[in-house]
């Protein structure tokens, strides 16, 4: 038995004389009460939680002061005797551990955390091409080469070694847009970004109209009204959201129009009774009325996808030579490079961008300018299969019926069949777009379900990432590469077995 003090407090009201001249305010008195308590068994657990001394003096202690150091060590402990002494006072079972030992065992998940990157390569059988979730575009051998031979180290990101004094940085993949697309271009972080510094560039506190068919979420939240807000342009909406015509954006100009704004459908398709106005069409708009024309592509193809069978995407050169002012675009879906948004255009106005106090706040690293600066080198001298997305899309349907064969016979697992599908292109890029494929298609394995095969590829090292469909599992080898084969075939032995 223990003593436990309660305290009440009781709130007494004013009290007021009869003669109405003078009042006492209300206070609060406390009254202390003293019970007897039974101690409970989840406060003799508590008691037996030792403290952080004793637990650096453990035998467990002397294996993460060999990894650590000694005040990384004690905040770790702190935080394992705070969740340790929260799953007691909730009545949660410690799996037959003593505190002590509880403590232990979240230490070293904690060290063990710490020491595993949390960015880890995955092999991705999904079949799709471009996977937001996955980090979009893989990156090609010269890109990487770039990465591990330029920007590891010592660079010129912004050093001019000719003249020997300060260069600029955007120079490095500028001359290379230059060259690829016919007018100068800028990069900074992502495509969000550049259609935010372009917005604001060009029509701060001016309208910008934009086809209501058009106002799209780009991912993760991010809508673009919402970036014309930010970017302190005001929105005029016009048409309707499955038909706008040209008069719609004629009849909405006005002294304070600053941009016409096309957007890339993106991650969206609508089918049926729509409508938009033609390339040509805007273009004859904005040099009639002196307005530019904006033209968020969004994927960034730089070749015509036709040879894979993909028809309507439109290509970034086909833009410009249409005579649109400005195209931002994304680097990491088609055009298969890191993350960034490349904006591309008149010079004119690429020279007010680059001034924009905004770009320095926007512009990317060496580590991105490296790896694309290789991509785009690539593309420039002829090297298009060497991107990994355009190759992964040229890869025929039969080639991957020979590749599925080959795969399940090394595999050596009953039941395994190969199926006709679709691969999809993904990256919110072309969502109505997909590829004939083969599939590898495994059902239930005996007592195990797919879910639980699919849970089993993901605790893999490295993790596998597939797809499930009818209570059936599928991977597709368009998305694994070549040299991560023998891998999945480890892991699907693995959790099948």
């Amino acid at each position: 038995m223990q003593l436990e003090a309660t305290t009440i407090t009781i709130n007494v009201p004013p009290v007021q004389y009869s003669e109405g001249h003078c009042t006492i305010a209300p206070r609060a008195v406390r009254l202390v009460r003293w019970e007897r308590v039974v101690i409970s068994e989840n406060m003799a657990t508590l008691r037996t939680l030792p403290g952080v001394e004793n637990m650096l003096r453990s035998k467990a202690a002397s294996r993460w002061l060999r990894l650590m150091p000694r005040q990384q060590v004690v905040n770790l402990i702190r935080q394992a005797l705070d969740e340790v002494r929260t799953q007691i006072l909730e009545k949660k079972n410690l799996k037959d551990l003593t505190a002590g030992q509880a403590i232990e065992v979240r230490v070293d998940n904690l060290v063990k955390q710490l020491r595993n990157p949390s960015l880890q390569p995955v092999i991705n059988s999904s079949g799709v091409i471009l996977h937001t979730n996955l980090g979009r575009a893989p990156l090609g051998v010269s890109a990487l080469q770039a990465l591990q031979q330029t920007a590891a180290g010592y660079s010129n990101l912004e050093y001019d070694i000719k003249k020997g004094k300060r260069g600029k940085r955007d120079d490095h993949v500028g001359t290379l847009l230059q060259h690829l697309l016919g007018t100068p271009a800028l990069v900074v972080n992502n495509n969000a970004a550049a259609i935010f510094i372009v917005m604001d560039t060009l029509a701060r506190n001016g309208q910008v109209i934009v086809s209501r068919g058009e106002l799209i979420e780009i991912g993760d939240g991010f809508r673009i009204p919402e970036i014309l807000k930010v970017s302190r342009a005001v929105l005029r909406e016009v048409g309707t959201t499955n038909r706008t015509r040209i008069e719609d954006y004629r009849c909405a100009v006005c002294k304070d129009t600053k941009a016409l704004l096309r957007i890339h459908p993106s991650n969206f398709h609508i089918e049926g009774f729509t409508g938009r106005p033609k390339l040509p069409e805007m273009v004859n708009l904005a040099n009639s009325t002196s307005i530019p024309l904006v033209e968020d592509l969004g994927s960034g193809s730089l070749i015509h996808l036709g040879q894979v069978g993909i028809k309507d995407e439109p290509t970034v050169m086909a833009s410009l030579q249409a005579g649109v002012d400005v195209v931002t675009f994304s680097g990491d879906k088609l055009l298969g490079g890191p993350q960034a948004g490349i904006i591309a255009g008149k010079s004119a106005i690429i020279a007010r961008i680059r001034r924009n106090p905004l770009f320095r706040a926007l512009r990317v690293d060496k580590l991105t300018i490296a790896a694309l600066g290789a991509t785009l080198q690539d593309y420039l001298f002829g090297r298009e299969d060497a991107v990994p997305v355009l190759h992964m899309m040229k890869i025929t349907e039969r080639s991957l019926a020979i590749r599925a064969r080959k795969f399940i016979k090394r595999l050596g697992l009953p039941d395994v069949q190969v199926v006709a599908g679709e691969s999809l292109l993904g990256g919110g890029s072309t969502p109505a777009h997909s590829l004939p494929t083969r599939l590898i298609v495994l059902a239930p394995r005996g007592k195990l379900t797919i879910k639980q095969v699919e849970k089993r590829l993901r605790s893999h090292t490295p993790a596998v990432i597939a797809r499930i469909e009818k209570d059936c599992l599928l991977l597709d080898l368009r998305t694994v590469l070549e040299d991560q084969e023998e891998e999945l075939i480890k892991a699907l032995q693995a959790a099948c077995s």
